[in-house]
């Protein structure tokens, strides 16, 4: 029996190392120009920022109006960063879970070159004045069916290799996933074809609303499902334990299937469009916090007693840190929705800083977990700095929440709230705000200083140069390694005795 085990285990690390150098490129592709597309985003970030309260920075240069250099920002943290991030991720989560190697890792990468060249073909389009204008539709309408056979080609790989699997179990993490191959393309189409597409022939007022929906879609129904689906691999696999409830896992799953799809709308709160369809977004959003907490529980309990874990290893501390960001921002995201709280919102930065808690304080610090997960097993390499990782921790995290919650939410709710005060002068109210935007900026410069960590260390792993261990690389130095310690490699233990499936 024993040697029938021990014969097991050979076999499965076997298999996973052949399945982490079949995805090598592709994964480490999509991580390393995804975190080159970060950098960028960010830059153009504080050049936003900076012109959203010194309107002369940069006065002379016509490519970094504010009109242009904002959506430009937002399109290349959102498909350049956000987008690929998420397709590493998937593809190495669907294919260690299904146990099957690439075969096809050519065509994917391809399918990455050609997202990224279209990229930053309609990136420079926006900042020659050529984009549309439109949030999270900011590029040419020529772009977006170019990015979408390219994700196809993502997508359609990885619903075979779900369909290939060996075994009949279908772990939590891929139901989240399947669910985000599916959604994406729902969304994507229909959003473009109604906004980009037939608007000539549409009404604008409903483009508008159709364009709140389709941001709130891709947040909910692509990047939310994709870093859950992290979240349930990695805190099992960190912790050595099973995930903590398997009706928990069901309640999330489908409270989010169910109530994902009616958000958006209510950012159109007072607009001549139909008031079931602003009433339904906004009883959406605030029935959004179900999932999330159901979600925050099933991860946070899974961890619970893991103190030790938790900060020890990157992977967990980065992806616990997401999933109280996904809580923080489903309750914030509630907040905004009531209608009384619209009034004081709607025309502010308070929903820039909603996006950004959302991506970046939800989604991306999911991401970064999973990347410091991955990228040792596929390259056979480890971090080369601890103190790197702890950097770009803090500093995001400080750097996230300043943003988002303290500078432009309660920043808008200020501004608003003078803009409703009709005996009080316009200027009163941009005095109101001047101090929150200057606070943006500085929060996006140590953003910026956090990612330029991340992207020299994971640009490091891409080149190989990282140490050889059989060891994670930890935070700190914590007690003897074992299989089941920190980020070790018993396998898909999110399922652990046939539990959840």
């Amino acid at each position: 029996m024993s040697t029938e085990f021990t014969s097991q285990q050979v076999e499965d690390t076997k298999l996973r190392a052949e399945i982490d150098r079949s995805l090598r490129h592709p994964v480490m592709f999509f991580f390393t120009s995804g975190a080159a597309w970060l950098a960028v985003s960010l830059l153009l970030g504080i050049i936003a920022s900076a012109k959203s309260h010194s309107p002369g920075f940069l006065g002379d240069c016509a490519i970094f109006n504010y009109g242009r250099v904002m959506p430009a920002h937002m399109s290349t943290f959102i498909y350049g960063w956000c987008a690929q991030a998420a397709f590493g991720t998937m593809i190495w989560l669907m294919a260690r879970l299904s146990r099957q190697e690439s075969r096809k890792a050519g065509f994917i990468l391809a399918a990455g070159h050609v997202w990224n060249a279209v990229i930053g073909i309609g990136t420079i389009a926006i900042l020659l004045g050529q984009g549309t204008g439109k949030p999270w539709m900011a590029f040419p309408s020529l772009v977006w069916p170019v990015l979408l056979a390219c994700y196809a080609a993502i997508g359609i790989w990885s619903v075979i290799a779900f369909r290939v699997r060996r075994g009949g179990h279908v772990y939590i993490s891929q139901w989240y996933i399947l669910a985000a191959l599916f959604w994406f393309p729902w969304v994507f189409i229909s959003g473009n074809l109604f906004v980009n597409t037939f608007v000539e022939s549409g009404n604008p007022v409903m483009a508008a609303a159709i364009n709140a929906w389709f941001r709130s879609g891709l947040l909910y129904l692509f990047f939310t499902p994709v870093a859950v689906a992290s979240a349930y691999y990695i805190a099992p696999k960190v912790t050595g334990r099973p995930v903590y409830s398997y009706k928990l896992a069901l309640l999330g799953f489908w409270a989010l299937a169910i109530i994902g799809p009616w958000a958006g709308m209510q950012r159109l709160m007072g607009a001549p469009i139909p008031v079931f369809l602003q009433y339904a977004g906004a009883g959406a959003a605030i029935l959004f916090i179900i999932p999330s907490l159901a979600v925050g529980v099933n991860i946070l309990k899974t961890a619970g007693g893991k103190q030790s874990a938790i900060a020890h290893s990157p992977s967990l501390r980065f992806t616990i840190a997401g999933i109280v960001g996904f809580v923080a921002t489903t309750v914030t995201g509630a907040l905004l929705s009531l209608p009384s709280a619209l009034k004081y919102t709607q025309f502010s930065i308070a929903n820039y800083g909603f996006e950004i808690l959302a991506l970046y304080g939800f989604f991306s610090m999911c991401m970064f977990g999973a990347i410091y997960f991955i990228v040792p097993r596929v390259t056979n390499r480890e971090w080369l700095s601890s103190g790197l990782i702890r950097q770009h921790f803090w500093l995001s995290l400080y750097g996230v929440v300043f943003i988002g919650l303290f500078c432009s939410i309660l920043g808008g709710f200020m501004h608003g709230y003078s803009l409703e005060q009709i005996g009080e002068p316009l200027k009163a109210a941009h005095d109101r705000l001047f101090p929150y935007a200057v606070g943006v900026t500085t929060g996006w410069v140590f953003v910026c200083i956090a990612s330029a960590f991340f992207c020299c260390h994971l640009l490091l792993m891409w080149l190989r140069l990282g140490r050889r261990s059989n060891h994670p690389t930890l935070l700190v130095h914590g007690p003897a390694h074992s299989p089941h310690g920190p980020e070790g490699d018993i396998e898909e233990l999110e399922a652990s005795g046939k539990t959840v499936y």
